[in-house]
């Protein structure tokens, strides 16, 4: 799977900001601020772009850990696409790209209206998600659906969702977006760009089998019908322990490995156990990203959650 020259080209000059410390430790590495189109991606302030490097573990840790999966390790959900179709494509689009009309077939009442400014060649994530992610340059305007797919000329999907990046306003309170946890999905997306300058300044996205029928913030959704409080509601951030090494950690993964020491990666949608999310984009390492592979689910806990909202 190849990205087209003109979306590498737009995310390359969207790339991180970096200090002069980027090839630091995720302590000691300055607070960066991610940028991609030439739009930010998110307030400083976002919970995305939060350091939660010293914040407290929540009492429920172990059973919420041990709930996503005790034997479970770390998995990339992404990649080249030289070894499969795994990832999540974006798409940068002009400034004066025409919108079109979405018809919206599952969640209609919950989902913006749009218009979306889709270009032709915009990527469609393969298996059964079927995001699309357009970000619009000069707008700063992010457009992301789910279970999208072309249907004579037109665009149809199963939701849909506007995001400011500049603003970071929420969804309203209990609405999905393209994710089942009402967050945007590009802002948790792991970029070469970022992995390869040695720094990721934001939290990751992730996947888990089961979830609680409740969500917590920086989520505004949940997805079961399980009341089960053992299970982790949708937006739990997990962070890895800042006692596990990573000296025998290289290139694309110890980037990977110091973003979720200090950011962490926050709960967004049912899925494989462990599951990390990131861009469909050529530029990976498929052999460096294996390393990830070996970090086991012992190696994280939960950061204290606040209030829960129950359905």
């Amino acid at each position: 799977m190849r990205a087209s020259p003109s979306v590498c080209a737009a995310v390359a000059a969207g790339a991180l900001l970096l200090g002069a410390g980027a090839a630091a430790g995720a302590r000691s590495a300055p607070a960066l601020r991610p940028v991609l189109g030439g739009c930010p991606v998110l307030p400083a302030g976002d919970a995305w772009n939060r350091d939660v490097s010293r914040d407290p573990v929540d009492p429920r840790s172990d059973a919420w850990v041990a709930a996503i999966g005790r034997r479970g390790r770390l998995h990339p959900d992404f990649g080249s696409g030289r070894r499969g179709n795994y990832g999540i494509p974006i798409t940068i689009a002009a400034r004066r790209q025409p919108a079109r009309p979405v018809r919206f077939t599952d969640y209609p009442e919950e989902s913006d209206r749009g218009p979306y400014p889709i270009p032709a060649r915009a990527r469609i994530e393969g298996g059964g998600d079927r995001h699309v992610i357009v970000l619009q340059r000069g707008t700063c305007r992010l457009f992301e659906l789910f279970g999208a797919r072309r249907a004579g000329g037109r665009w149809l999907a199963a939701s849909g969702a506007v995001f400011d990046l500049r603003s970071g306003r929420p969804r309203p309170a209990g609405w999905t977006s393209a994710d089942a946890a009402g967050l945007p999905i590009l802002p948790g997306l792991a970029r070469p760009d970022e992995a390869s300058a040695g720094v990721i300044g934001h939290a990751l996205r992730f996947t888990a089998p089961r979830t609680q029928r409740a969500y917590v913030a920086p989520a505004r959704h949940f997805a079961s019908s399980s009341r089960d409080p053992g299970l982790p509601p949708m937006g739990m951030r997990v962070r890895l322990r800042a006692s596990y090494g990573l000296a025998g950690y290289r290139g694309q993964s110890l980037a990977i490995l110091r973003a979720l020491q200090r950011y962490g990666m926050i709960l967004a949608d049912n899925g494989s156990p462990w599951y990390v999310s990131g861009a469909a984009d050529r530029r990976w390492d498929d052999d460096d990203l294996e390393q990830l592979k070996r970090v086991p689910s012992s190696a994280f806990e939960v950061v204290r959650a606040g209030p829960l909202t129950r359905g």
